[in-house]
């Protein structure tokens, strides 16, 4: 079967199915689109080479001169269409050309991503042609920079729970509230606003609408530069709106479509962020290496000793899941597809943590030095914690993941619970839906093999030197559907106040679409390179494949109720109630 633009590969995992036209074979960018990036890329370097990032993180501020220069490198314009004077970059060369960013300086990565992956994506994706007509061009130049204005004081992950509001008056909304950690807040020129068009009722939260809000309507204000913990270059303000009159024609989408809005362009510009982390871990692994191979300890290089190689090579090894889950997303778009909010937010999750892990293990590797300021791993781990936070904390996107996931499965039983009823009291009528029941539990039961003995393989086009991880993939996504019929079964709709469960449900999933992709890669390249000179890529499959399967293996097991979450919540209520640790040696 051809890919299916309308198919999710991510969301099928929970249901016992592997999708394989979906990712197989691995998705390569076109050479026009290559031809196009590779002097981007190295025109990127060249000007990063004599950028003083240290300076930029003393000062916390971007110079005037450096946004000039990313501007007139056409930076700002990488996604805009050609026809608006952009360079119209897939998704695919755009997180390619954000790694490279990324992989020099966090601050400048982010302020980059915060104007294309969400600050005007809306716009691209919403927008009406007049709209475009009116502010592409000036966003693709930087003459406009842009921001994405959806969290508040009291409204982090909980979108619904926004005040800002737009008061509708004639040909115009009046909009008023405040926005709060805003990346370019202070910078841009044209801001993604999301407002409630209808108030909140003891019955329901009013509707969000999203709006096109350029500074220059009036009312617009910003305050201070906040002080941040890492890319503190970047410009981080609160953004105020003071009855601002909004066109009503800057409307972006329906009215009270406005999460929708938003959760399109979040889930759209992940691949940016996912990119972006792997810039970061290509950076790390490059210091690390070149500290191991230089630093000697006991006559020799550290890099020959064991619990070195360790580290360098799962550092190597997650970088390479990083790459090949990032680059399948955004294949995936590129394609046509419209369902990727799964594996967009799957790889955030997997991409920001492997960041997080390559940047403790480099610093790790450095020793003491590395713990010295004029080292570059304490600004990188000040840097990478962010990732882990914004655009959706990575605890919000496990709970979407395994949920969301959850759907089919659930619906599956919901409509088979009617269905059964009246099939057990005339079972020859139904005999194709107690088929169909049966087939699928038999599936969760039977270790694949070889037919007539086991269950018939869903993976055909992976590389014979890859079965081993194949037999246990195709046993693992039954498992995983089984964990979330026997979840739906015992808690129902109460699944969703279920967070530990979800989370370790999600995390098997994620862990298996991770090793979907590394084999889909790997296969690939050892069609093109031939085995010999595929080696690497197999041995850090199969690196993946052995850490992945001792994590499902125990989220598996604590599924089943064999966990700790009963009595850790308990510890965790007895610390809020005595307001910290109430236990000491002096009592």
């Amino acid at each position: 079967m051809p890919f299916d633009p309308n198919a999710s590969f991510g969301k099928s995992l929970f249901f016992g199915e592997i999708l394989e036209d979906q990712i197989f074979p691995y998705p390569q960018m076109p050479r026009d689109q290559a031809e196009l990036v590779q002097p981007i890329c190295e025109t990127i370097d060249k000007y990063m080479a004599d950028i003083d990032r240290a300076r930029l993180d003393r000062t916390g501020e971007m110079p005037a001169e450096l946004l000039a220069s990313l501007k007139e490198m056409g930076l700002f314009g990488v996604i805009v269409p050609e026809e608006h004077g952009g360079l119209g970059l897939s998704n695919t060369g755009y997180a390619r050309v954000m790694q490279q960013i990324a992989s020099w300086d966090g601050s400048i990565a982010v302020t980059l991503g915060a104007h294309s992956s969400i600050g005007f994506k809306g716009l691209l994706l919403f927008g009406t042609d007049e709209q475009k007509r009116r502010y592409l061009p000036r966003l693709a130049t930087g003459e406009m920079i842009a921001a994405f204005c959806l969290t508040e004081p009291g409204s982090g992950s909980d979108a619904f729970s926004i005040k800002t509001s737009a008061r509708r008056e004639g040909d115009f909304y009046v909009l008023n509230g405040q926005k709060l950690w805003i990346t370019n807040g202070g910078i841009a020129d044209f801001y993604t606003v999301f407002a409630k068009t209808t108030p909140d009722t003891p019955q329901q939260k009013g509707r969000i609408s999203a709006f096109i809000v350029p500074r220059d309507l009036g009312g617009v204000t910003h305050g201070p530069h906040e002080d941040k913990m890492g890319i503190r270059a970047s410009n981080t303000t609160a953004v105020y709106f003071d009855s601002v009159r909004v066109p009503a024609a800057n409307l972006l989408g329906e009215e009270g479509k406005g999460f929708k809005v938003a959760m399109s362009i979040l889930n759209h510009g992940r691949t940016g962020l996912g990119a972006g982390a792997v810039g970061g871990q290509q950076r790390l692994l490059q210091l690390a290496v070149a500290h191991a191979a230089e630093r000697k300890q006991f006559g020799r290089p550290l890099a020959s000793f064991g619990k070195v190689k360790e580290k360098l090579g799962r550092m190597a090894t997650n970088l390479y899941v990083s790459e090949s889950l990032c680059y399948l997303v955004s294949a995936t778009i590129d394609r046509g597809g419209v369902d990727y909010s799964v594996e967009g937010a799957a790889t955030k999750v997997f991409n920001s943590e492997a960041l997080w892990s390559a940047t403790d293990e480099a610093l790790q590797i450095a020793g003491g030095m590395g713990y010295m300021r004029e080292q570059p791993y304490e600004q990188a781990m000040r840097d990478a914690r962010i990732n882990r936070i914004f655009e959706g904390t990575n605890e919000i996107l496990r709970q979407y993941v395994g949920l969301t996931g959850l759907q089919k499965p659930g619906e599956y039983l919901k409509g088979l619970g009617k269905e059964l009823s009246s099939a057990l009291t005339a079972p020859i009528k139904s005999f194709g839906l107690l088929r169909d029941y049966a087939v699928r539990k038999a599936k969760q039961s039977v270790p694949m093999q070889a037919l007539p003995y086991g269950r018939e393989p869903q993976i055909t086009r992976a590389h014979p030197v890859l079965q081993e991880q194949v037999v246990y993939l195709e046993d693992a996504v039954q498992s995983l559907a089984a964990v979330c019929e026997t979840a739906l079964r015992r808690h129902g709709r109460n699944i969703v106040e279920q967070q530990l469960q979800v989370s370790r449900i999600a995390d098997i999933a994620i862990d298996l679409l991770a090793l979907c992709a590394a084999l889909s890669r790997t296969s690939g390249l050892i069609e093109r390179k031939g085995l010999e000179k595929a080696k690497n890529e197999i041995s850090m499959t199969y690196t993946f494949y052995s850490d992945a399967r001792r994590r499902v293996r125990a989220n598996l097991r604590a599924s089943t109720g064999r966990n700790n979450d009963e009595s850790i919540q308990h510890v965790a209520d007895a610390a809020v109630a005595a307001g910290g640790y109430e236990n000491d040696v002096l009592k």
